[in-house]
């Protein structure tokens, strides 16, 4: 198929992301399983697509997307009739970019380091700053909501919103109120549900495997 998409995941990673995305796009894909408990993305084939041998990768016209934030952001151009982005000349293109790119740039390895402690770095030598800080733009970026460009759903929600659900889950992010409602609203949608249906139903069969 011309236009489908190839999509290197594992359900246990960031490819959840993406595959939440695949699902609101409605673009037609195709799930290359990888387990990582084998280095299946170690192998020279899959590092001849992504030398990081890292899930999420997606090949899509015979161009290979990897990062998730990047893939989100790219699904969203080359599928507009999904309305996932601003186009280029919409004054809320610049809100879109800078959330979306303040999720990969500062929301997610916050977490990380709040996560997983390392020796103590001054906050003006990361490029993030605080964890406190990026919280609290987080909040600024949802606020007044419902969404981060108000009524319109976007991919920036659908990256910011992940990383937001995973911090909660783990407790690296406190359950703020605009935290909660915010979650709330964007586990209700449809196409976030069938892609949580289908990673459970990848991450058992991996299990049944062995």
């Amino acid at each position: 198929m011309k236009d489908e998409i190839v999509f290197y995941h594992n359900p246990m990673s960031r490819g959840q992301i993406v595959h939440w995305m695949l699902e609101e796009v409605g673009a037609p894909y195709r799930i290359e399983l990888l387990r990582l408990d084998k280095r299946e993305h170690k192998k020279p084939e899959f590092l001849k697509l992504n030398p990081m041998g890292k899930v999420p990768t997606i090949v899509h016209r015979g161009v290979v997307v990897t990062e998730a934030g990047a893939i989100c952001a790219y699904l969203a151009d080359a599928f507009p009739q999904a309305k996932l982005a601003p186009p280029i000349d919409d004054p809320r293109r610049g809100t879109y970019l800078r959330w979306l790119f303040f999720g990969a740039g500062c929301v997610e390895p916050a977490l990380i380091d709040k996560t997983f402690p390392r020796k103590e770095t001054a906050p003006s030598q990361l490029a993030w700053g605080s964890v406190e800080d990026t919280l609290n733009t987080l909040e600024y970026a949802i606020t007044p909501g419902p969404f981060i460009l108000g009524d319109t759903f976007s991919a920036a929600d659908v990256y910011v919103g992940a990383e937001l659900g995973w911090g909660m889950m783990i407790k690296s992010i406190e359950p703020r109120p605009r935290f909660a409602a915010y979650s709330e609203l964007l586990r209700a949608r449809p196409a976030g549900k069938r892609s949580q249906e289908q990673n459970n139903a990848l991450t058992a069969k991996l299990k049944a495997e062995g």
